[in-house]
């Protein structure tokens, strides 16, 4: 019998953005579940309200019965002919940047899509909701494109609860099954370590390596290909351009200007493939330009790229991290404390890093993923750049630990990463 994922935080946002009278853009890597999300939960949660089949409109444009419809015209028509008088109308159109050429990616004031969805926007009878796997053609230029009447929700493989919901058991072999496969739904539905490892390395090179060649016509793939490796083994690592390109040409022997690098980096985070954390100066309150972290959208995908190679588990721990965090509608950077001591009358400068400066809204966390912190000398380096924040945000440390949270004498919450994953306000406790 058929198991449903359960995506209830991402349904919920649909059923509170229904009607409202923008066009709702849901975005994210390809494979994660947003086609799920919108036809069949989303789906049934009309139908369940009464809405009838017909007034659901659905357009999977990779599908090859739909081809026809990636041109805008047709979609067009084919959408006014399907629209019932007299009752509201829910547009389905999913993965929607097929409906959009080359050629108009490179001039995207002419995107004829745009126009077409906010002609459809016009009728009063009519709720609209797209799909899409490419940031800059639904995140960047939306909401001018849409003259301020886009609505994004931003959909992320399965967090751990999600996962942890549908696999059940022990916690613990939960967590260790997750950190190496990922939550890419369709991972669930196979039946062995050999599936899972085939499935996510195909998908790499049947999906976003071919998306990416497509769209944006690659001329140096080798490049692309070791950049992908080069971010995946290095995750929650400061890097740059510049620093990738001296790493290509000295460990890869491939040459490759920064300006091309960046480009291909570019490509990589519109694809949902990577995440950019970048870093910022608390007490300056300022951004640093470069160099950022790059953490990977699932962390299975990362593990089977590398083949498996290498499980450095404080890493992986970080990156899933951070992977919740955005998950919850979080704005995550990487936060950098300045420190001046003063020794025999000479003043002394250093830096230190807290791992994610959190946001959200008038709320602010300072959190340090730390794997280990028994050890004294390991606790005191992850508490130093939080007691020199100089401030009265919120301050937290996540380990490997089975303990209950608790609060030390500088209220500083020490949190153990189950607690943390699995209860979605865990920061506030």
């Amino acid at each position: 019998m058929f198991k449903e994922i359960k995506r209830d935080a991402y349904l919920q946002r649909l059923i509170d953005k229904k009607e409202n009278g923008l066009i709702k853009v849901i975005t994210g890597i390809r494979r994660c579940g947003k086609s799920y999300l919108l036809f069949y939960l989303y789906h049934d949660y009309l139908i369940s309200q009464g809405i009838d089949e017909e007034q659901i409109i659905q357009i999977p444009l990779d599908d090859d019965l739909f081809v026809q419809y990636r041109n805008p015209q047709q979609l067009s028509q084919y959408i006014r002919s399907k629209i019932i008088d007299g009752k509201m109308n829910y547009i389905f159109i999913d993965e929607v940047q097929y409906a959009i050429s080359k050629e108009e990616l490179r001039n995207s004031n002419e995107i004829r899509l745009y126009n077409v969805l906010n002609g459809l926007l016009r009728l009063r009878n009519v709720d609209i909701y797209v799909t899409g796997s490419n940031s800059k053609l639904l995140t960047k230029d939306v909401l001018t494109a849409f003259r301020g009447r886009g609505d994004e929700v931003r959909v992320y493989p399965l967090s751990f609860k999600e996962y942890y919901t549908f696999v059940g058991g022990d916690k613990s072999d939960a967590y260790e099954e997750y950190a190496l496969y990922g939550g890419m739904p369709l991972v669930l539905s196979k039946k062995n370590d050999i599936n899972k490892t085939q499935y996510l390395q195909s998908l790499f090179d049947e999906v976003y390596f071919k998306d990416i060649n497509e769209r944006y016509e690659i001329e140096l793939k080798d490049v692309l290909e070791e950049l992908t490796d080069d971010l995946c083994s290095s995750i929650g690592s400061l890097t740059n351009a510049s620093k990738i390109a001296r790493t290509l040409q000295s460990v890869k022997n491939v040459k490759v200007s920064s300006n091309t690098v960046s480009k291909y980096l570019d490509y990589l985070v519109e694809s949902f493939l990577f995440n950019v954390a970048k870093r910022y100066d608390i007490k300056g309150k300022k951004y640093f330009e470069y160099p950022s972290k790059y953490y990977c959208t699932d962390v299975g995908l990362r593990n089977a790229r590398l083949n498996f190679r290498q499980q450095e588990e404080t890493h992986i721990m970080e990156n899933i991290i951070y992977n919740e965090l955005l998950c919850r509608g979080y704005s995550v950077d990487v936060g950098v404390v300045e420190i001046v001591k003063t020794n025999d009358g000479k003043r002394t400068k250093s830096q230190v890093e807290i791992d994610f400066v959190v946001n959200a809204g008038s709320k602010r966390y300072y959190i340090q993923s730390a794997l280990n912190v028994s050890d004294e000398d390991k606790m005191n380096t992850e508490l130093r750049p939080l007691k020199n924040t100089n401030d009265f945000f919120r301050k937290i440390i996540v380990s490997k630990t089975s303990m209950k949270p608790w609060n030390d004498e500088d209220g500083i919450l020490h949190l153990g990463l189950y607690d943390f994953l699995l209860n979605e306000n865990s920061l506030d406790l």
